[in-house]
């Protein structure tokens, strides 16, 4: 398909996902038109080895492809849902991906974010030790040193391990480490714990013999890719397309899980092995793209401990960010075969 059709078919897209969203176009809603002509001359999106749809895509080439020589896209390496955040804060980038308990912080705490598409349901965090250790539940973390990257799900993951276990915050001094960091400081015997996160967790666990003391899907937040909102009045047509690549790497990654697992071994430098784990055994890439109640009611549970924690202010405000946050229009209007 020439970038021409491309774009005119973006155009009625975006059109019918703002209607949906009671925008209508002309009301500061620049859209590819019939000419070819695309919003903006710049698009900025992360990839990171947490989303590996977004190496998928980044691999492929397809939204270069899809936006032809009048659209530069630059690539920007997230090293945890904290980075990007404050990326999209900044308006270094237009697109990020963060854990779903990350949008509700940086958004309750005033970052101008939507997410748009779901990209994963990830087993991405778990409270790990070292090898040999004699500590063997949350319980036992009374009195050490944890280590988690504020910001992210492994950090919310602790915060919520704690809870259900009965041991304050207060019981226990956490580290303020990026998630390598964290890695090093309990192989290195510099933490008595970590809250990790995949690829890292996993090959901490294959290659150092770290242990996992605490594992529970349910206390993971889904994978959400956010965009500001800037971004979304000015570049719609933009939008959409990248949602559209990340609905085509969906598919291709289910559909080639060996090939994906290569592209995501590569980028983080992990064994092949590892890396088919982590997406066979801890990610569920099948699932309903657009941000709705299923990831709502995974972030009802997790607020309120935002406040508890004095992560956020109020509960009004986390109220507020659950009401704002959702944009699933352009997951809604997703047309992979697009690309």
């Amino acid at each position: 398909m020439s970038r021409t059709r491309i774009a005119t078919a973006v155009a009625l897209v975006t059109a019918s996902a703002l209607a949906l969203t009671g925008c209508v176009a002309g009301e500061g809603q620049p859209q590819a038109d019939a000419s070819g002509e695309w919003s903006a001359s710049t698009l900025t999106l992360d990839y990171a080895t947490y989303n590996p749809l977004s190496l998928v895509i980044k691999e492929e080439g397809w939204i270069e492809a899809a936006l032809g020589d009048d659209v530069t896209v630059e690539w920007v390496q997230s090293a945890g849902s904290n980075k990007a955040n404050e990326a999209l804060r900044a308006g270094a980038i237009d697109v990020g991906s963060t854990a779903g308990s990350a949008a509700l912080l940086a958004r309750s705490n005033g970052s101008p974010i939507k997410t748009i598409d779901v990209y994963s349901q990830p087993n991405w965090a778990a409270l790990l030790v070292p090898a040999g250790s004699d500590i063997q539940s949350v319980e036992d973390l009374r009195g050490k040193n944890v280590a988690a990257t504020k910001g992210t799900d492994p950090y919310f993951f602790l915060l919520q391990a704690l809870e259900q276990a009965g041991v304050g915050i207060d019981e226990l001094s956490i580290q303020n480490l990026q998630h390598a960091d964290g890695k090093t400081a309990l192989e290195s015997g510099a933490v008595d714990a970590w809250s990790g996160l995949d690829p890292l967790l996993s090959t901490s666990v294959a290659e150092a013999g770290s242990e996992i003391i605490f594992d529970d899907i349910d206390l993971n937040s889904y994978g959400f890719l956010n965009a500001t909102e800037e971004f979304l009045e000015q570049s719609p047509d933009l939008a959409q397309v990248v949602v559209d690549a990340y609905e085509k790497a969906r598919a291709w990654a289910q559909d080639n899980p060996e090939d994906t697992a290569a592209i995501l071994a590569e980028v983080a430098g992990i064994d092949g092995e590892i890396a088919t784990a982590v997406l066979v055994d801890r990610t569920e890439l099948d699932i309903d793209p657009a941000p709705g109640e299923a990831q709502r009611a995974v972030l009802e549970v997790i607020g309120p401990i935002f406040v508890d924690s004095g992560d956020v202010a109020s509960q009004d405000q986390i109220d507020e960010a659950l009401d704002t946050l959702f944009e699933p229009a352009y997951a809604d209007e997703a047309d992979p075969d697009s690309l």
